[in-house]
């Protein structure tokens, strides 16, 4: 296991472009991980790195074999996790890219609810946009992404995905809170905080727009959904979210929520996805069924998506 060992330092020195810095992530000394670099240069005969006047940085050798550590590494986690399985014992680590929407009430339940059962099994879960969260599984630094309206990549292989309404936040006491649901255009009758064009929801009802002699310029514009959320509260202004960064019980202290119209505004997708041709461990494919499990019960698909398909560890 010693070569995996060098692996390891050699992808950590990658990630954090200096040797220095990986050697205190790592809690070695600075030399000894240089010497090691330099064994296995010496090894391949030729340069990993670039030595730069402050860190380093993958020479083209170094690209190409930074895939193949990373390959390396997932692959021994898979089998540790089988492993695992075979005792019993349910371990593993499971990493996660994911679009904002999923971090306030989403995983936070998936994950408890998946750990009260397996407490041996590690997680990982990293903000990421659409084309980050995408480029992540690409580049073996997640297993999972779950992402909405995500841009689509030859690499990215649909699990899962399901419906997502557009939904108006708003005070209690804002003129359309007794409405049951929204058109577009009473929405943008009144001052709204948007998100920035680099999310799906401001994506879906720019897209709706076009065409239409609606327009709108938002007062208030953030990469924050809990801060577009707590303003709206706080000004009596509208914003905009997607079911699944909604509590479960629809219910925020002092704020409700509306769909909007879907003959105005159709419904997005959430994706869930993995690296095309990548066969799962154990445990993350295990929390796989679990959260597809829950997304079918809470976001039924009618009948418009595709069926599931996906290859996941074996069971």
């Amino acid at each position: 296991m010693r070569h995996l060992t060098t692996f390891e330092y050699v992808d950590a020195v990658a990630r954090m472009g200096s040797i220095r810095g990986a050697a205190e992530v790592l809690a070695i000394t600075s030399t000894a991980l240089n010497r090691r670099i330099l064994a296995l240069e010496d090894e391949l005969g030729v340069q990993i790195f670039e030595r730069l006047p402050r860190g380093v940085r993958l020479s083209s050798a170094g690209e190409l074999l930074i895939h193949h550590i990373r390959t390396q590494i997932v692959d021994m986690d898979r089998v540790k996790s089988q492993i695992a399985d075979l005792s019993g014992v349910r371990r593993g680590n499971v990493s996660i890219a994911c679009s904002q929407a999923l971090l306030p009430y989403f995983l936070p339940e998936q994950i408890t609810d998946y750990r009260r059962l397996h407490p041996g099994v590690r997680f990982g879960v990293y903000l990421r946009d659409r084309a980050a969260a995408e480029k992540a599984i690409a580049d073996l630094e997640a297993d999972l992404a779950l992402v909405f309206e995500p841009v689509r990549m030859a690499e990215f292989q649909t699990i899962h995905a399901v419906p997502q309404q557009i939904h108006a936040v708003m005070t209690e006491n804002h003129p359309l809170a007794g409405h049951e649901t929204l058109r577009l255009k009473e929405c943008l009758l009144y001052p709204v905080a948007m998100p920035t064009r680099s999310y799906g929801v401001r994506y879906l009802i720019e897209r709706a727009l076009v065409g239409s002699n609606m327009s709108f310029e938002p007062v208030v514009e953030s990469d924050s959904f809990e801060f577009l959320r707590n303003h709206a509260a706080a000004e009596g202004i509208i914003s905009f979210q997607i079911p699944i960064g909604l509590p479960p019980n629809g219910v925020i202290p002092g704020v409700i929520t509306r769909p909007v119209d879907s003959r105005d505004v159709p419904a997005g997708l959430i994706y869930l996805g993995q690296l095309r041709g990548r066969s799962l461990p154990v445990a993350t494919a295990r929390f796989v069924d679990q959260i597809v499990k829950v997304m079918e019960q809470r976001y039924p698909r009618d009948g418009l998506l595709p069926a599931r398909g996906w290859s996941g560890g074996k069971m």
